[in-house]
């Protein structure tokens, strides 16, 4: 979706052309799943999928927004109206980025907003975030707020997690927002900080790709949220302030603190161990070694699958399907239930393994998946 396409529909919508064009990418997670919220580690890299927003600043206290992917007439709201629980439909996104930042003293006056993305929506990449950091990053510009890509994540998972309801962790938001290209971001969602790890497969002779199931996902679905509540059981049962505390070298000695508790022992296991294969991602990767995180993002489905139970038939076809057809490692990622996985082959298999999944799918007599290949692309920036 190129920028002068929006700024132009923006002009048709509003009647003059946009103060500005801004994009902010979806993201895929390469290791480090449901980790986010129990201040663990993750490692995520931006998509070349993107959304792009035209926004000019108004002064009467309106929010004006339209979507080139969901038609429609323009919405209006009154910001002084906007508050948790109002909108039920996309513009709770938008809208809720506004809420944030009023609610945490910054003065928006107004804002017209045409939008259009390219981020599979209910794929698992992170569509919301990508919607929310677009707008967060067109304000911080037009009214000079001064934010750094860290601070518009925190104000982005906000509107997320109470304005729409979805108790999700900051690793999207600050994917989107402060990711390089070419490079994987490991995330410490525990204090933010943050380390570009160079992540260059083509390099390599590899390719990751990126299988979408065509299974939807919501996360403000009730089993995201039953197993973020659970995940805090456990650290409440272990007396930890997160289930980061909770060192790698110490897990069966807390596993058995658990006791009878088969559920909390299941997710406090796979947080664990999904910290633990972070870490040994960005080891492999640092010493120039990238087919051998293969394994590790295998071992990552399988506990995703076994241990956190948040994979689906679809998923674990494809996984099983690649893994099968000679593929380095697969995994399910982002939240589950749906959405897509991720495959890491040779260059010179991915033609085979694309056909393979894709056959697997149809004998199964399943939608086709939609499979493409995972570049590590740009963050968050202004384009006009």
């Amino acid at each position: 979706m190129g920028a002068q396409q929006v700024a132009d529909r923006f002009a048709e919508l509003y009647g003059a052309g946009p103060e500005g064009v801004w994009a902010a990418p979806g993201r895929v997670n390469l290791i480090g799943e449901h980790t986010d919220y129990n201040d663990g580690f993750v490692m995520p890299f931006a998509l070349p999928h993107q959304a792009v927003a035209a926004v000019s600043r108004r002064t009467d206290g309106v929010l004006r927004l339209h979507s080139a992917d969901i038609g429609g007439d323009i919405t209006e709201l009154r910001l002084d109206d906007l508050a948790p629980g109002g909108d039920h439909d996309w513009t709770a996104y938008p809208a809720g980025v506004v809420w944030a930042l009023r609610e945490a003293g910054h003065e928006i006056t107004g804002a017209d907003v045409h939008l259009a993305s390219t981020v599979p929506t209910g794929a698992g990449l992170s569509s919301s975030a990508a919607l929310e950091v677009v707008i967060a990053l067109a304000l911080n510009d037009l009214y000079g707020l001064g934010l750094k890509g860290w601070r518009l994540a925190r104000l982005c998972q906000r509107a997320e997690n109470v304005y729409v309801g979805a108790p999700t962790g900051i690793m999207d938001q600050t994917a989107s927002a402060c990711c390089e290209a070419g490079h994987a971001l490991f995330l410490d969602t525990r204090d933010l900080s943050q380390r570009q790890i160079p992540f260059d497969l083509a390099a390599a002779g590899l390719r990751l790709l990126v299988v979408d199931t065509q299974v939807k996902h919501a996360h403000s679905g009730g089993e995201y949220g039953k197993r973020r509540a659970g995940c805090e059981k456990g650290a409440a049962l272990l007396g930890v302030d997160a289930l980061r505390d909770i060192p790698y070298d110490g897990l069966d000695a807390a596993l058995a603190r658990l006791g009878d508790e088969e559920e909390v022992v299941r997710l406090v296991r796979h947080v664990v161990t999904e910290n633990e294969r972070v870490e040994r991602t960005v080891a492999l990767l640092r010493a120039g070694d990238p087919r051998a995180i293969g394994p590790v993002l295998t071992e990552g489905h399988a506990s995703l699958r076994d241990d956190f139970r948040i994979s689906c038939p679809e998923l674990d076809l494809v996984v099983d399907t690649a893994l099968a057809g000679g593929a380095l490692g697969a995994r399910m990622t982002g939240g589950g239930f749906g959405g897509s996985a991720i495959v890491l082959a040779e260059t010179a298999d991915v033609e085979t393994l694309t056909k393979s999944v894709e056959a697997a799918f149809a004998a199964a007599g399943l939608t086709a998946p939609r499979v493409f290949e995972a570049v590590p692309s740009a963050g968050a920036r202004r384009l006009v």
